[in-house]
């Protein structure tokens, strides 16, 4: 960074963009506005003296100028805004000043850059997470059938099978004195079957994408590991991207949040709850899989089925994994700790078994 002449900090939004460049050989700073889109920023900044470095913050427009000017040869980092350092008393936020602020903290080397993923990575990712909004919206929908019959007296005879081809059967039987209840009944019912199809519909693509020759090298990896099928698996793929930037399992972990929380001020020095920091989804899908690891370490035939074809030493980490997280849960219960604190502690290292397996040769 030190033969680095031109830094530039971009404040990117949807209708403009503000700039703020530095001339590392007169240290004279200036300022240009942009309207919407990226080519008249990348023009501008291929006319800066090379060698050129510019950052700008993560935000609803992409990595659309990132990669538009990396394709002419000129460096643009994402970094994350909320690791972006700003004074405490701090109480003008401006454009101008946050592409100013931005410039200057680029060249104390106090940002970090983020992963950009590719744009056919970034496509899978995007219906990764279309799957899971369609799977949220289901939920609720089903929450607003259950509860709309539970306010009419209507209860389900079997209590842990709800959602099953028996249970739609039950549900299609149900009646209502007054009309309006029995519109909206229906209403809410035709929500869950059509949020269902889209569901399944978006699970089968997902299964075909999980076979991309991008994709698959790791997917069949995490697929060796109890708990984690092809679509968590894929899930787990995107939103990681490049395992490789992570040079330690414990980074990842922070990475997703579920490192513990901790404050400490001269002698004190207090824990708290894991940072839910990172990916929400990959953090939901560590812990369910993690739940799988209460039960007494095995290779059931549809694990074995999953692992065929894996290297040795994938299935010898898989392998690992299950005894490891298994002494997890006892300890922690045995301990008296809470089932959800010992699951999460297991999830936590099932990342790191995970990434010791899409990381091994």
């Amino acid at each position: 960074m030190g033969d680095t002449m031109t830094w530039a900090g971009l404040d990117v939004h949807a209708r403009s963009t503000y700039a703020a460049v530095v001339d590392s050989r007169s240290g004279e700073l200036s300022r240009v506005r942009f309207g919407g889109g990226a080519e008249a920023v990348v023009a501008w900044l291929a006319g800066l003296p090379a060698p050129v470095r510019a950052v700008y913050e993560a935000g609803p427009t992409g990595y659309g100028l990132a990669r538009l000017a990396g394709e002419r040869g000129i460096r643009v980092d994402v970094i994350a805004p909320g690791k972006t350092p700003r004074a405490a008393a701090e109480r003008i936020k401006t454009d101008r000043r946050d592409a100013e602020l931005l410039v200057r903290q680029l060249m104390a080397g106090a940002l970090r850059p983020i992963h950009v993923p590719s744009p056919a990575m970034e496509a899978a990712r995007d219906l990764v997470r279309a799957r899971e909004d369609v799977r949220c919206d289901l939920s609720r929908a089903r929450h607003r059938v259950s509860k709309l019959l539970l306010r009419h007296g209507h209860v389900y005879p079997k209590d842990r099978s709800t959602w099953t081809l028996q249970h739609r059967r039950w549900l299609a039987q149900r009646r209502f004195d007054e009309p309006n209840t029995e519109l909206a009944y229906i209403d809410a019912l035709a929500a869950v079957d059509g949020l269902t199809s889209r569901r399944d519909a978006l699970a089968e693509r997902l299964s075909q994408v999980a076979s991309d020759a991008e994709l698959w090298p790791t997917v069949a990896r995490l697929r060796a590991f109890r708990g984690i099928d092809t679509l968590t698996a894929l899930a787990l793929a995107c939103e990681v991207g490049d395992w490789y930037r992570f040079t330690r399992p414990d980074q990842l972990a922070a990475w997703v949040g579920l490192v513990p929380s901790l404050t400490q001020s001269g002698e004190s020095h207090t824990s708290g709850g894991i940072t839910k920091t990172g990916s929400r989804h990959a953090r939901r899908l560590l812990v369910e899989a993690a739940w799988h690891y209460q039960r007494p370490p095995r290779i059931g035939a549809t694990l074995r089925n999953r692992q065929q074809g894996q290297p040795d030493h994938v299935l010898a980490i898989a392998w690992r994994a299950q005894h490891r997280l298994h002494r997890v849960h006892q300890r922690l219960r045995e301990r008296g700790k809470h089932s959800n604190l010992a699951t999460a502690a297991a999830a936590r290292e099932l990342i790191c078994f995970c990434w010791a397996a899409a990381t091994a040769p």
